[in-house]
């Protein structure tokens, strides 16, 4: 998952993660308000979340991706893991990032 502060630039991660392979969908939330420290003081920005679908053994491609497409200097990027799922999606989310 990540997050950035447009839905244009959101939609533009998700589209060049899954053109790339590293992902084989990619899903945008309507705008979070994020509460945060930056730079010594506290920010208050409208985001959208990115929530990336991708096999393990692809997670290393997809942060190699986000980190060089986004605009953020530190990018939110975190990976939660899959401890179970409906075979028939997983093995679609392998074809698609193979």
């Amino acid at each position: 998952m990540t997050t950035t502060d447009s839905a244009e630039k959101a939609e533009a991660l998700a589209r060049g993660a899954v053109e790339a392979r590293v992902a084989a969908c990619a899903q945008i939330s309507a705008p979070v308000t994020s509460v945060y420290r930056w730079e010594q003081a506290i920010e208050t920005a409208q985001e959208w979340q990115v929530l990336f679908k991708t096999a393990a053994a692809r997670y290393e491609a997809l942060e190699a991706y986000l980190v060089a497409a986004h605009d953020y200097d530190t990018p939110e990027i975190i990976a939660t893991p899959v401890t179970r799922g409906g075979a028939g999606y997983l093995a679609w989310v392998a074809e698609e990032t193979s």
